[in-house]
């Protein structure tokens, strides 16, 4: 219980200080606040403290409106960067909403891709609107260049050997698109932790992927980033958390 409760506090120390300040503001308060499980809130509901648009340029796509993140495709396409940009096992929960159509999703374990191929290479937990399709609304997708991009689509279990071969099973009493509330808030729980990683959407799992490449092909750690994907096209994020696994 010691352990954890440093764990914690270790966390909170951490989010604060790379922001160069304490918490004393109500923002600030509520980025320290810690619930009964372990996760911090890594969104003020006021500002955009803390995250980075990426590539630079799109910064005028993402505003906060009403304790809500808005992604406005119309002011530019790329990625909403979390300030710690080398978090490795993690668990992080969120609710996201479109109002019409679109596609979005949360990366993990991101880093700068060397091929130039894509902005990023990462593990991409994808959602759209409904109607879009399982490909992407609750699937893994591979942003790996240079390596298989393999399919994990909702309601797949994907095990990859470590000759990057993939097999499929399906998820007994996987999420469906009938649980999904098409222009509202659905939420989204993800956790990586070493070579496993499961996408919830509702509180139903929807995909999951476990890899045995060598530890040289996988992507061991990098920047969370939520996606605006679309001209066209806007996105609501709100209530984001994170706990960072040991």
């Amino acid at each position: 219980m010691k352990n954890r409760t440093f764990q914690i506090k270790l966390l909170v120390t951490l989010i604060l200080a790379s922001t160069g300040c304490g918490a004393h503001t109500a923002d600030e308060k509520k980025l320290a606040e810690t619930d009964k499980d372990g996760f911090v809130s890594i969104f003020d509901g006021k500002t955009l403290k803390g995250w980075q648009a990426l590539p630079a340029k799109t910064a005028p796509a993402w505003t906060v409106r009403d304790g809500m993140i808005v992604g406005d495709g119309d002011k530019g396409q790329g990625y909403l960067t979390f300030e710690n940009k080398e978090i490795a096992d993690l668990e992080i929960k969120l609710s996201y909403r479109f109002p019409d159509e679109g596609n979005s999703g949360i990366s993990i374990r991101a880093r700068e891709d060397k091929t130039h191929k894509r902005h990023f290479q990462c593990y991409h937990a994808d959602f759209g609107h409904v109607g879009i399709g399982k490909n992407v609304l609750g699937a893994w997708d591979f942003h790996t260049p240079g390596r298989k991009e393999h399919a994990c689509f909702r309601g797949d279990r994907l095990v990859i050997d470590e000759k990057d071969r993939p097999e499929l099973a399906r998820i007994e009493g996987a999420v469906t698109r009938e649980d999904i509330n098409k222009g509202d808030w659905n939420t989204v729980h993800v956790i990586a932790k070493g070579n496993n990683f499961k996408f919830f959407i509702n509180g139903k799992l929807s995909s999951e992927f476990t890899e045995h490449l060598p530890t040289e092909k996988r992507l061991d750690k990098g920047m969370i980033q939520l996606q605006l994907h679309d001209p066209g096209m806007i996105v609501h994020f709100k209530d984001i958390r994170l706990k960072i696994l040991k």
